[in-house]
This record gives C-alpha cells, sequence and structure tokens, in this order.
C-alpha cells in the first residue's frame, strides 16, 4: 500500500462528500484522515490515503473525478503525514515558543511551502491568500510571503498560519520581557515592554519631566502629550515601547522614570527617548538605547532613525558610544541621524530544502 494525499473541490451540498469517498473506496484506497476546508467556491476536501500499489497518480485524479470532485491535486505522502493535523499544530506551536526565530521554518513545515520569505511591510500589500501564495502581517513588523507550486491556499489554512504568527510574537515578547538593570552607581531598575496599564505612571512621569526633557523628547513643544497619544505610544502598531521602573522595595510603589520607543515605518523604525532629570547622565538611556537597537535588529529593520536638537549633546553623545556609522541631515536646529543596521537573514528567508 501507498499513502497519497489528495485535495479536491466539491459543491458545498449535503451527500456530496459521501459520493467522493465512495468513489474511492471503489478503488480500494483506505482514507485515514480527511479535513474540509470551506471557500467561496466550495468545500476542499484534504485526504490522506492508503492506497493499493497499482494504483498510480492518474488513478486517483479519475476517481475523484468520477465523484464529483474538482479542481483535484494529488501526492505522495510520507508516514509523518499519518499523525493528525491538531497533533501536527500542537507541535509547531510547542516548537515555536521555544525557539521564535524559527518561525520561518515553522511556516514551512505547517504548509509545505517551497519558497518563505520576510520583508518590510509595504502600505500597498495586504494580507491575504492568491492561489499559491499567501501574504501574512507579522506582528513584530513586516510580512511573510509564502509560496508553493499546489495546490492552492485555503482560508483555514491562513488562519492557522496567522494564529502561529501571534503565537510566535507573543511568545518572543515575553522572551525579552523584563530585566533587572543595574546602573553604574548601583542602582537598580526593571526595564520591560510597557502596557496599556502602564498610562496612569507614564502620564506621571511627563509630568515630573522639565519642561527642556519634554521639547528635546517631542521637539514640537514642551507641554504634556495628551492620554489619547500617550496611550498609543504604549502599544504601538508596530514596534516596541520599553518602560524602565524603580523595583519598589521597602513597600514603595512602582515608579517609571524613563520610556523608550521603537515605532516603526517602512524598513526603518524611528526611535526615542525620555528619562526624568535626575535619573539622567546615569547611563539609563544607553541602556533603553542598546536594547531598542538589538530588537530592530532581530525584528529584520534595515536603519534606524532619530530627530534630535543639535544642542542635545547627551543624545549625541550616547549615539557615538553605538560605535555604528550614521548618516546625519541637519535642517536647522534639528538633526536627522540615520543609524543603518547589519542585513540579517531570518531563518523565514532561507531557501526551502
Amino acid at each position: 500500500m501507498t499513502l497519497w494525499r489528495i485535495r479536491a473541490t466539491v459543491d458545498d451540498r449535503p451527500g456530496y462528500l459521501s459520493v467522493l469517498t465512495a468513489s474511492l473506496a471503489l478503488r480500494g484506497v483506505n482514507i485515514l484522515s480527511v479535513q474540509v476546508h470551506t471557500t467561496e467556491h466550495g468545500a476542499v476536501d484534504d485526504f490522506l490515503v492508503d492506497a493499493p500499489d497499482t494504483i498510480a497518480e492518474a488513478d486517483l485524479i479519475a476517481a475523484v473525478e468520477r465523484g464529483r470532485g474538482r479542481e483535484c491535486w494529488v501526492a505522495r505522502s510520507e508516514a509523518r503525514g499519518l499523525a493528525d493535523q491538531p497533533t501536527r499544530v500542537l507541535g509547531l506551536a510547542t516548537r515555536l515558543v521555544h525557539d521564535p526565530d524559527a518561525t520561518g521554518e515553522v511556516l514551512r513545515a505547517l504548509l509545505g511551502a517551497d519558497e518563505v520569505t520576510w520583508r518590510p511591510a509595504s502600505a500597498v500589500t495586504r494580507p491575504g491568500i492568491d492561489g499559491t501564495t499567501m501574504l501574512l502581517a507579522d506582528p513584530n513588523g513586516g510580512s511573510y510571503t509564502l509560496r508553493r507550486v499546489a495546490p492552492s491556499y485555503t482560508p483555514a489554512e491562513y488562519a492557522r498560519a496567522q494564529a502561529l504568527l501571534e503565537l510566535g510574537a507573543t511568545s518572543s515578547r515575553r522572551a525579552g520581557e523584563q530585566v533587572t538593570v543595574v546602573l553604574p552607581d548601583g542602582a537598580e531598575l526593571v526595564v520591560r515592554p510597557a502596557v496599556a496599564d502602564d498610562l496612569t505612571a507614564v502620564v506621571e512621569l511627563h509630568q515630573a519631566c522639565s519642561a527642556r526633557s519634554r521639547h528635546r523628547r517631542y521637539l514640537g513643544g514642551a507641554g504634556q502629550p495628551t492620554p489619547a497619544r500617550l496611550r498609543r505610544l504604549l502599544e504601538p502598531a508596530r514596534g516596541l515601547t520599553l518602560v524602565a521602573a524603580t523595583t519598589g522595595s521597602g513597600g514603595a510603589a512602582e515608579s517609571v522614570v524613563a520610556m523608550a520607543n521603537l515605532l516603526a515605518e517602512g524598513d526603518e523604525a524611528e526611535l526615542a527617548l525620555l528619562v526624568r532629570d535626575d535619573w539622567q547622565r546615569l547611563g539609563l538611556g544607553s541602556t533603553l538605547l542598546r536594547r531598542l537597537t538589538r530588537q530592530a535588529e532581530s525584528a529584520g529593520y534595515a536603519a534606524l532613525v532619530l530627530h534630535v536638537q543639535a544642542d542635545n549633546t547627551p543624545m549625541v553623545r550616547m549615539l557615538r558610544r553605538l560605535s555604528r556609522p550614521t548618516a546625519v541631515e541637519r535642517d536647522g536646529n534639528l538633526l536627522t541621524i540615520t543609524v543603518p543596521l547589519p542585513p540579517e537573514v531570518p531563518a523565514a528567508a532561507e531557501s526551502a530544502g
């Protein structure tokens, strides 16, 4: 006996699946598992079957067509195909939780893709499926494009893949979620990704900062940003915001003393810092800058962009300490500093073997 995968579309009407299975049974084909994918054009039935060695691919296609199936795709399968789909997906999800960098390999294994690539998000491309091409939004920024020769992707496969990406993004975020930072003067702070519940503490941070510090952060004035704007900064659609907080030892409440934003647009990410005045010049800004730089590199961005006042000497000095090439454009008192990031080849960009 030989294992085969068969995929075919049938009218989504009562009894049509039984007609197809009966046609296969007449040829001695044993159905081991079946998945039904609902689409606009009918029900796409995905079978794993065990067929007599005398039956060839053409015989299986003929049996499907006699059973009112159309758009038939047939391919040899391996013993690993005997694992049911929920078990396979759970196994791949477990791998992704333990190794978020394996996203590309997991997507390829899940969908049998011949090619998986990652690229920065484009404003003109939308996630979805188009025949044998699938475009997935990467929650960390950018998008994955999956291609295979056959068969065409289904909405159910798209939903599974996008759910795995969301899981991988959450795992990646939690992996580096919270660290304790010891500053040169011995002070300890917790650095972690911001959440919506940090709004009150971040409002208090801005109130505790001098007008000069707020002006250097926002450039357009020294006033207090609105809660709505701060809420968007805490949980950006693309990118990451970190907060640094005191540990609240001795029963004292935690206090946010700095906020760092990495806001992505296209293949670049804008970086900005706000450090409370009494915590400046202690190495905290440099710590946040390095962490977000590593985050931008791992996410695959091509460059960091910072808008800095020319007289903001501490910020310019911090950037120099990164020891990276920079390009500087000046417009009056405003410097636009671009820090190219070394290109990395994510696991997703490796060609399928």
